[in-house]
């Protein structure tokens, strides 16, 4: 049995070779190998320089935002504060998707951090806090803006962010923060 697979490994390269010798060098020349999803003649005209992508693309390097002491958290954290009539017209619209508007508040002024353990997957500050029930039935932004001001009375150290569950999904949908400490 293994005289017959070291057989057929030893014609398999010779018959190959033979028939590729059967291809007149005309075909052979008119068709480039494909190498990839770019050919490499493309872009042999430009030298690999520093600040040059393989693809040929210029890169330009920016910082846009510095963390050190700037922790965010959820959708619009990067943006200014909202305002409460910004806040209504999210809250309005997740009413809308058929969301259910819950709030949430973290104690934890690093937010989600390495303090307590360094073994992988462990983060401190990963769970908030439910504020109350999630409002099942809410149909007004007014009712969310007057749990966020009772929370924020409530424990006015910590974060407050307001979230969107899918009741039929069972999952979060959206989420942001509302207020800071």
């Amino acid at each position: 049995m293994a005289s017959i697979v070291a057989a057929s490994a030893a014609v398999a390269p010779a018959a190959f070779a033979v028939a590729s010798g059967s291809v007149s060098t005309s075909e052979s020349s008119s068709v480039k190998a494909f190498s990839g999803l770019k050919s490499n003649g493309l872009f042999a005209s430009k030298v690999s320089k520093a600040g040059f992508v393989q693809n040929g693309s210029r890169v330009n390097c920016m910082q846009v935002w510095n963390p050190m002491g700037q922790t965010k958290f959820e959708t619009f954290s990067y943006l200014p504060d909202l305002t409460d009539d910004q806040i209504a017209k999210q809250v309005d619209y997740m009413i809308k998707q058929n969301l259910i508007p819950c709030l949430e508040f973290d104690v934890n002024p690093d937010g989600v951090s390495r303090a307590n353990n360094r073994s992988p997957g462990y983060y401190d500050g990963r769970y908030w806090t439910m504020w109350k029930l999630p409002m099942f039935g809410c149909q007004d932004a007014s009712q969310v803006l007057r749990e966020i001001s009772e929370c924020k009375k409530a424990y006015p150290n910590c974060f407050v962010r307001i979230l969107g569950f899918d009741n039929v999904k069972q999952v979060q949908i959206c989420g942001f923060l509302v207020a800071k400490p």
